[in-house]
């Protein structure tokens, strides 16, 4: 099997106060980024403690938001750099990890 090392990156974003769709745009449009996921918590707090959570009987909309994508690990630390200054301090990780090529 062949294996290519990439860089992952979470961005957590809430609903809220949300750059989802510029942050799309620029990865799919501008960044040309090989895959991106974005998933819609049910529950979950941020660096001030309140909790968001959904149930039956409350729609919130201010459900916290996870932007995942990955890349050869040049390319994400560029568009790192782009990134740095619209995403909040202590809300994005990344980490090295291996993608399955075709042969």
């Amino acid at each position: 099997m062949n294996m290519t090392e990439v860089t992952i990156v979470r961005i957590y974003l809430s609903e809220k106060n949300s750059q989802l769709g510029n942050l799309i745009k620029r990865l799919h449009d501008w960044e040309k980024v090989r895959g991106v996921t974005v998933f819609r918590g049910i529950s979950g707090y941020g660096e001030n403690g309140a909790l968001h959570t959904s149930s039956f009987t409350d729609l919130s909309l201010d459900l916290p938001l996870v932007v995942e994508f990955f890349d050869e690990p040049d390319k994400i630390e560029n568009i790192l750099e782009h990134l740095d200054n619209t995403i909040k301090p202590r809300h994005m990780v990344k980490w090295s990890a291996w993608v399955n090529e075709s042969e």
